[in-house]
Parts: C-alpha cells; sequence; structure tokens
C-alpha cells in the first residue's frame, strides 16, 4: 500500500466524548475528511497524527461501543 502525506495543518480536531476532565488520556479526532479519519494525542497536539481509513476507524469505535474493546 502506498503511503501519501495528508495536511492537517488546518485541520479542526475534536476531542472524544469518552476522553477524561481532566487533560489527560484524550483522543482527537478530525471529522468530515473524505475516507479517512486522522488521530492523535491532545497532549501531543505538535506530534504525529494516524490516519485509519475510515471504514476502519468506524469498526473500532463500534466495537468500544459495543464493549468489544475495554476503555481503560
Amino acid at each position: 500500500m502506498a503511503s501519501r502525506r495528508v495536511d492537517l495543518t488546518t485541520a479542526m480536531w475534536r476531542k472524544s466524548s469518552y476522553s477524561n476532565g481532566d487533560g489527560g488520556d484524550c483522543v482527537e479526532v478530525v471529522d468530515g475528511l473524505r475516507g479517512i479519519v486522522p488521530v492523535r494525542d491532545s497532549k501531543a497536539p505538535h506530534g504525529p497524527a494516524l490516519v485509519f481509513p475510515a471504514a476502519a476507524w468506524s469498526s473500532f469505535v463500534t466495537a468500544v461501543k459495543d464493549s468489544g474493546l475495554p476503555i481503560t
């Protein structure tokens, strides 16, 4: 699979509703990008982001919500 760069400099990041309120353990995502979902650690906003295919991210979120994966 070929790798490509995604420009996220103007992306609007949204903090996960499952993140805790004290600023730790936070995951942020970008909504609305065609076919991909960028994900990053909010404690490292200038660090790298992981970019997942939208279908894979959707399957992951569904598994977490259905208790297929533990939330710690």
